[in-house]
């Protein structure tokens, strides 16, 4: 069973991503906020990575990501996206 599948079963009004099982490797969990509906939460460097393994450069990967994705809000259960790093990272504000 999808990991998708089985938070539809505990919060069935939560958006996926589309096709479902193209992205169920990026789920990391469920995000939840005072006052807004649970989420659920993608990797976001797991999404760039599996557009560029689809076939688009990393450059149209962060756009079409940008734009197309986590530019959309379909309403109170649009995904969220999380970006890890830690301290030997450096956090890059121009994926802003």
């Amino acid at each position: 069973m999808l990991t998708v599948e089985l938070i539809a079963e505990v919060y069935p009004d939560c958006m996926a991503l589309d096709p479902q099982e193209d992205w169920d490797d990026a789920i990391v969990g469920i995000c939840h906020c005072y006052g807004h509906e649970p989420r659920i939460a993608y990797d976001y460097d797991a999404v760039i990575n599996k557009l560029i393994k689809d076939g688009l450069s990393p450059d149209e990967a962060t756009e079409h990501f940008n734009f197309n994705i986590i530019g959309s809000f379909v309403g109170p259960t649009t995904p969220v996206f999380v970006e890890e790093f830690g301290e030997e990272d450096e956090f890059d504000a121009s994926r802003n």
